[in-house]
């Protein structure tokens, strides 16, 4: 039986040009790369899963490549390459800065530094979690970090840069990575559906992108997750929001819709199936917040752009959008807010949510009668 590979290794870019949703970032390495301005160290900074360490080893790769292709790209054809991809290369050295942060694991670093490569230009050096490294560590690397030989680079990669002191950082070059946008990852996602034969239902692929809150690395775990639960080659949809206990946006259409209607009783009724799916109160008052916001959005035509949702769910979101007011939607937005505010403080959570849906059903009546009192108002002036 063949091992399984999850995708996260799979599909792992091994050049820049198949680094997803950090082209500001990779531009500039091949730029520095073509135009020979390397530096002697970079600090790679962001968010989880977003490309960090990956980046590291492509940079580390291309800069020792013997024949680099014309766009810069390193060419996974000679020595060089060949021995990296084969995790044989001795001019590329990785530390975990988690488990290696003392002073005696910098002294080592650092010793090993004063040996030039025997075969290539460089010798790279990547410390992953550098923020993990003492206070103590930090100051016994400044020196060698400022001034190393001129075949050393170093490359730093952290998720917290805060952490870091300033000393240190004022010796790296500093690269942010921007958390992937879903439109990104959606796409990276079809692709490897593509490539591994598996039906997908686009809504599927982008509820997962969603859900991983811009990390790649995320969004390609859970892909594998739900592929496993499916047992086929199929991703659907429904199978989707049942494995990753999401409420389906179909839900808050309906509420929204017997707001509209000023039915309380159904929309209680709808709150009530809610929970007895196992769905808390606080996630659904947090969902409906942004479904309300969404509305809002598609009220200007400029604006529908910023819809993260498959074209389906976007013509649903215009047309539901059309039949309700702008102040049904604001005051609405309101209410919600206060109730997210004020949810765990409540006592009672339960009628809190259902207090607030409540209010939000009245709130149709409640804008006529101000709307007929200004015009009465108008008429005596």
């Amino acid at each position: 039986m063949e091992n399984f590979v999850v995708s996260a290794r799979k599909y792992r870019p091994s050049n820049f040009k198949s680094v997803v949703g950090q082209q500001h970032i990779t531009t500039t390495l091949k730029n520095a790369i073509k135009n020979n301005h390397l530096a002697q160290a970079f600090l790679f900074c962001g968010p989880r899963g977003v490309g960090k360490t990956t980046c590291a080893r492509i940079l580390a790769k291309t800069i020792n490549c013997e024949n680099l292709t014309a766009d810069f790209e390193a060419c996974n054809e000679c020595d060089s390459c060949k021995a990296f991809n084969q995790n044989a290369s001795f001019n590329v050295h990785e530390l975990d800065a988690a488990s290696n942060n003392s002073v005696d694991d910098i002294r080592n670093l650092v010793e090993q530094v004063r040996y030039a490569p025997q075969k290539g230009n460089y010798k790279i050096y990547i410390i992953d979690e550098v923020h993990m490294l003492s206070t103590q560590a930090f100051n016994a690397f400044l020196k060698t970090l400022e001034e190393p030989p001129k075949y050393a680079i170093f490359i730093l990669a952290t998720t917290e840069k805060h952490k870091i002191i300033p000393t240190i950082l004022s010796r790296c070059q500093i690269f942010d990575f921007n958390r992937i946008q879903i439109k990104d990852i959606a796409e990276h996602l079809k692709y490897i559906a593509s490539e591994e034969t598996i039906a997908y239902e686009e809504e599927a692929l982008r509820l997962i992108a969603t859900k991983a809150d811009g990390a790649l690395r995320d969004a390609l775990s859970i892909f594998d997750l739900i592929v496993t639960y499916s047992a086929g080659n199929k991703l659907t949809y429904h199978e989707t929001i049942d494995n990753l206990h999401i409420l389906d946006y179909d839900y808050y259409f309906k509420v929204t819709d017997a707001l509209l209607n000023e039915s309380i009783s159904e929309t209680l009724l709808i709150f009530d199936e809610i929970l007895k799916k196992g769905f808390d109160g606080h996630n659904f008052i947090v969902g409906l917040s942004e479904h309300f916001r969404n509305l809002m959005v598609c009220k200007d035509p400029a604006t529908v752009m910023l819809l993260q949702v498959s074209e389906n769910a976007q013509e649903r979101y215009v047309q539901q959008s059309s039949s309700s007011s702008l102040s049904f939607i604001l005051s609405a937005l309101n209410v919600c807010n206060q109730c997210d505010i004020n949810y765990k403080s409540s006592k009672n959570q339960r009628l809190h949510v259902e207090l607030a849906l409540m209010k939000l059903a009245k709130l149709p009546q409640a804008i006529n009668l101000a709307a007929l009192a200004q015009e009465e108002s108008k008429k005596k002036n």
